[in-house]
């Protein structure tokens, strides 16, 4: 027999995990995209021998190397609620989710670490090839780490190839089927893109912030002019994909896309696209509707007369909470259309030699900076609240999953995370947003020898970091 928790400790329960893994998934998103933009930095400085290449390679590094850290400590805090709050769900789907994460640790983790400082301080210390290596395996080891957690997650919204045993359990049948899971492939694209997105706002953020201060500093030019290049052709790229996301998720996760685009009924012929309404779950349809006729039919079946069912065929016990579905998706869209239409603006002012000198672009790109990072938490929300009531689709309940907690212990823990979590990682993003307000440029008035009258160059306690390119040593 299911241990009986109440509806109030199984909400907060949920309010806690949704709580850390918002906090948690805006650094994993920021370091995935920023180690492949460090890799292509080094790797261009290597193949062009341009010095503005190294000094932005350095200045990202260290950006870099705290929001890596705070990834990594948000994510600990995470795996400890699988053994307290979740420990009923752990147990149940241990035998699936367990291995998979294991292989994280072993493979990613283990990866990024080896490798992590050798980047971070081996400049100037191992040869450039070696280095430029531990890059490499560095945004490899983000790469992968994202391919174990997106399968574990995907796993669990669209799950195959188990059993259940008589304790209840879920038990492996075929790891293939299990890792390549139907909506793994699509969300797997869907996250990596976003990452990239994500680091080219807040690059190209960072260089209007330095275009505005200062038009002809070769740093901020580069790295705004790369962040542009990556907006314009990742975002339309990004719409693309989520559109065969959104199709796939139809398929296997229907409530979902109903609750996305508010269908409180079903469509016979044609279904409209909701721009904007009101849901009302409790009287089962959606206030104030505007919408385009038969557009989401067009969208999701590519025909204005296919038919779409609409929450009326769900039962109301297996329905996701509508209006938070319906508004977290609508924020995710409508922050990609601007995504879109900053690279397209961008593109027009790179044809008319205006990349540099356009005051108002600038400053839209500065208020651009966040919105990738707003995104992904609107589209996780949309994932996660969407495949309620269930944590493992289809199969496991929600609140067959949760603990035997009681209700205040869970509101005492969530409240010191809370507070713990805005001081220590409002303090990290502090740092964080000081470092980015730095003129990149600085790196090159440290050349890394000291002007003296007389004396010895003290050249043995020089940090090889802080050095000029031209007095790094190079590779024998």
């Amino acid at each position: 027999m299911e241990p009986i928790v109440s509806e109030l400790a199984v909400n907060l329960a949920r309010a806690q995990f949704a709580f850390t893994v918002s906090f948690h998934i805006i650094f994993p998103a920021f370091s995935i995209g920023l180690a492949s933009y460090l890799m292509v930095l080094e790797g261009l400085w290597l193949k062009t021998g341009n010095d503005t290449y190294l000094r932005l390679f350095k200045y990202w590094r260290k950006i870099f190397a705290v929001a890596f850290g705070m990834g990594v400590v948000s994510g600990i805090v995470m795996a400890y609620q699988f053994g307290t709050n979740w420990s009923v769900f752990s147990d149940k789907a241990g035998p699936v989710i367990g291995p998979l994460m294991a292989y994280e640790v072993l493979t990613a983790f283990f990866l990024e670490a080896g490798f992590l400082g050798i980047m971070l301080f081996g400049m100037g210390r191992v040869s450039k090839r070696l280095h430029f290596l531990a890059t490499i395996m560095v945004a490899f080891g983000t790469l992968l780490s994202a391919t174990w957690i997106l399968s574990v997650n995907s796993w669990m919204q669209t799950p195959q190839g188990f059993s259940i045993n008589e304790a209840g359990q879920f038990i492996p049948e075929s790891w293939m089927e299990i890792i390549f899971n139907p909506s793994f492939p699509y969300r797997l694209v869907h996250m990596v893109l976003a990452a990239y997105l994500t680091t080219a706002l807040v690059v190209g953020a960072v260089g209007a912030w330095h275009l505005i201060r200062e038009k002809t500093n070769p740093e901020a030019r580069k790295m705004f002019s790369m962040a542009m290049w990556m907006l314009a052709l990742v975002a339309p790229l990004q719409i693309y994909v989520g559109d065969l996301h959104g199709i796939n998720t139809l398929e296997h996760q229907p409530a979902k896309v109903m609750a996305m685009e508010g269908h409180f009924e079903s469509h016979d012929h044609g279904a409209p696209l909701y721009l904007f309404g009101i849901p009302d779950q409790e009287n089962q349809e959606l206030k104030y509707a505007i919408g385009i006729p038969k557009a989401s039919s067009l969208i999701l079946k590519h025909d204005l007369n296919a038919p779409l069912a609409g929450l009326d065929t769900i039962p109301r016990e297996d329905q996701p909470p509508v209006a938070i579905v319906f508004w977290s998706f609508r924020i995710m869209v409508g922050l990609g259309t601007l995504m879109m239409l900053a690279g397209v603006i961008s593109l027009f002012l790179r044809w008319r030699k205006k990349l540099y000198d356009a005051y108002l672009f600038h400053r839209f790109a500065i208020l651009m900076g966040p919105t990738g990072f707003i995104a992904v938490l609107a589209g996780w929300i949309t994932t996660e609240v969407g495949r309620q009531p269930f944590t493992i689709y289809g199969v496991l309940r929600t609140s067959e999953s949760v603990a035997p907690v009681e209700a205040p212990a869970v509101a005492a823990s969530l409240t010191a995370f809370i507070i713990v979590y805005f001081t220590l990682f409002g303090a990290g993003t502090y740092y964080i947003l000081k470092m980015m307000n730095k003129n990149p440029g600085e790196l090159a008035k440290l050349p890394g020898t000291v002007t003296r009258s007389a004396g010895i160059t003290p050249a043995a306690s020089l940090n090889p970091d802080t050095m000029a390119p031209d007095a790094i040593e190079t590779e024998t």
